[in-house]
């Protein structure tokens, strides 16, 4: 079985997206579907046919979420000695060499992944280049502009 490594934060995020799917959203467009079918003919009622489209989508979800956090393997990277080694759940800030570029980065899970706020996938071209790589290592990445080198400048475990 595949195990999906996320942080604590993303665990509990998940859990939380889980229970509002199955107390909140579910309830609620079971009674919109009831509603619907109190107008009468439901063959062609257009709410009735998105509540069913809604309730479709939510119940995939809801077996996403099932499915992900049946396999999940949460990385406390808080509990991991640190040392200055890039592993799943470091902060890590890099340098481009060339321009001066600074960025700084989490390494966190596929379902954790926010470029916006910092957090990229250990699956993504850059994540997984900077996984296993130390302080002071450069590493080159594939970019649809061409290849980026980038120097890891500081790792953080916390």
């Amino acid at each position: 079985m595949t195990r999906n490594p996320c942080t604590p934060q993303g665990f509990t995020a998940l859990l939380a997206e889980l229970k509002q799917q199955k107390e909140v959203r579910r309830p609620k467009i079971v009674r919109d579907i009831e509603d619907a079918r109190a107008h009468g003919d439901i063959s062609e009622n257009s709410e009735y046919e998105d509540a069913k489209e809604r309730q479709a989508h939510c119940e995939g979800r809801i077996a996403e979420l099932e499915g992900f956090l049946a396999t999940a393997e949460v990385i406390d990277v808080a509990k991991l000695t640190p040392s200055d080694r890039v592993v799943f759940g470091t902060t890590v800030r890099i340098v481009n060499p060339n321009t001066r570029e600074e960025r700084c980065f989490q390494i966190v899970g596929e379902t954790e992944t926010d470029v916006e706020r910092g957090k990229i996938s250990f699956k993504s071209p850059l994540g997984s280049a900077l996984v296993g790589r130390n302080l002071g290592d450069e590493v080159i990445v594939p970019a649809p502009g061409g290849r980026q080198t980038w120097e890891v400048i500081e790792v953080s475990y916390g």
